[in-house]
């Protein structure tokens, strides 16, 4: 099982760095296969954070520091909020509304090429508020934070680098909260270092890859990731309530 699982964690890892809004919400659907929410929850923000630390030293270069205070601090405050409602919100219903969030955006997107949002103070803080509150409640705040960011229109390493910086500090905001409440038991400890080893491979292993590949097709591709989790989300959703 467990070889699997990190096998899992780095196939995650590489296509989060290539699409830009990490591995989180290619991870989770694949860890809730083999733990239950919580303890994935907690595993794969750990797979999170190593990555994250992985592609800021890689993309360093283009941090866009007024991003990160804008987008960046509302994130950090509403994540919070949200690792604290876990256990009192329905996580089906907010993925299914998500799910048809981030499919109206990248359709969108593909059809309207020169698509984007203005960079306003008020929309960056509504993006990094709402991307911040489901990274806390779901874990897969991701995607949102990567369509506010894709459509500002940043350049592919600026991208890369500012959403990584963001989704380090949320996770670092709500990681001791799952701990608090007592997600992960001991006996997963030794997952973490394994999983910082993983993160770093794959963060390095995408950064050789986004290298060569055009800014256009680039936007294609995370906007096409987008797509495939929206429509994920969808999946899930209807599938909880059929039974």
């Amino acid at each position: 099982m467990e070889n699997w699982f990190f096998l899992a964690a780095f196939v995650s890892e590489i296509v989060g760095t290539i699409a830009g809004f990490g591995s989180s919400t290619i991870f989770l659907p694949l860890a809730l296969i083999f733990f239950d929410f919580k303890v994935a929850l907690v595993l794969v923000a750990f797979l999170h954070i190593f990555g994250n630390i992985g592609r800021i030293s890689f993309f360093k270069s283009g941090l866009d520091k007024h991003m990160l205070l804008t987008f960046g601090v509302p994130s950090i405050a509403l994540t919070l909020i949200g690792a604290l409602l876990v256990a009192y919100i329905s996580q089906d219903l907010l993925k299914g509304v998500l799910g048809i969030f981030l499919i109206f955006y990248a359709l969108l997107s593909f059809w309207k090429e020169d698509l984007k949002i203005k960079q306003s103070i008020f929309s960056t803080i509504v993006g990094g508020g709402l991307s911040g509150f489901l990274a806390g409640l779901i874990g897969t705040g991701g995607a949102l934070r990567g369509a506010f960011l894709t459509a500002f229109n940043l350049p592919k390493e600026k991208y890369i680098a500012t959403a990584a910086a963001i989704a380090l500090a949320v996770d670092l905001t709500r990681l001791p909260v799952y701990f608090a409440e007592g997600f992960l038991s001991s006996q997963y400890y030794w997952y973490i270092p394994v999983l910082l080893i993983i993160a770093l491979i794959g963060s390095f292993t995408g950064k050789q890859i986004v290298k060569r590949v055009p800014q256009k097709t680039f936007k294609k591709i995370v906007l096409a990731a987008i797509l495939i989790v929206g429509l994920k989300f969808i999946s899930d959703w209807f599938s909880k309530l059929l039974l």
